[in-house]
């Protein structure tokens, strides 16, 4: 990976593992996130340990600060060959979850959380990729969307419905857009995770019942995945060892999606 420019979207969970994996690749990486002090601090982590990196903060559901902080990556590194739009979260304490008990306020907000931050992430990347000269193979780059598993394997524990269609407009939108950009060089895909010990799954982690659960539905985890099996997956999907694969979404979920429900 040396020499392509990577930008990843979050510096915590799965975003920080991918950027620190990135770099230990000799890619040079361009963090984006809301808080600055998280942002400072992944970069200063990547840079002693030798690699290069640079960061801006933006609210990427901000359209002028997700604007200008790609037009910062460029600034700083010439172009952007690869993305993984990480950044989101759970919309739970807005109101998010089943959807008789969902107010459109909570609904709205997981879309907003989701959907728009790798719509916005995506559509920037794209803009600089197709408007820059392709490398010797033919590639302008390969964008990696984030999902999850909730989106196409729902479980009734996990209820968050407005979560779950926010990361089913990821799906298609990956899909869409890999379609649409194959001919131009540029790669398109998604990775839909289980259950993975980050920040975010905080609530999960410290109950009983939703451990168990994914120790039973992740056999190959026998638990929470670890979030730096995100960061060897950014790895693949942003080099060319995945030069031919476009418009698939992929599942990083230890078994979920071909396991049976635990009773």
């Amino acid at each position: 990976m040396a020499g392509l420019v990577c930008v990843v979207t979050g510096a915590t969970g799965m975003a920080g593992a991918a950027a620190r994996h990135l770099a230990a690749n000799s890619a040079p990486v361009f963090i984006i996130a809301r808080k600055p002090a998280t942002c400072a601090e992944l970069a200063e982590e990547i840079a002693a340990a030798g690699g290069t990196v640079a960061w801006a903060e933006a609210d990427l559901t901000d359209e002028a600060a997700t604007e200008s902080a790609f037009a910062q990556c460029v600034a700083e590194f010439g172009r952007i060959d690869g993305l993984f739009a990480v950044a989101g979260g759970s919309a739970r304490r807005f109101g998010d979850g089943p959807t008789e008990a969902t107010g459109l306020d909570g609904f709205r907000a997981a879309l907003d959380m989701n959907a728009v931050p790798a719509f916005l992430a995506a559509r920037e990347a794209l803009r600089v990729m197709l408007n820059q000269e392709p490398r010797a193979n033919g590639s302008r780059g390969s964008i990696l969307l984030m999902s999850s598993v909730l989106a196409s394997s729902p479980a009734a524990l996990f209820a968050t419905h407005g979560y779950a269609a926010s990361k089913g407009a990821i799906n298609s939108l990956a899909l869409t857009m890999a379609a649409r950009y194959a001919a131009d060089g540029v790669r398109v895909n998604a990775v839909a995770p289980g259950l993975v010990a980050t920040p975010m799954s905080q609530r999960a982690q410290e109950d009983p019942e939703s451990v168990a659960y994914a120790a039973r539905k992740q056999p190959l985890a026998g638990g929470l995945i670890p979030a730096e099996a995100a960061g060897d997956l950014a790895v693949f999907f942003l080099s060319d060892a995945s030069r031919y694969i476009t418009g698939e979404v992929i599942s990083l979920d230890g078994g979920w999606s071909v396991t049976e429900a635990p009773t």
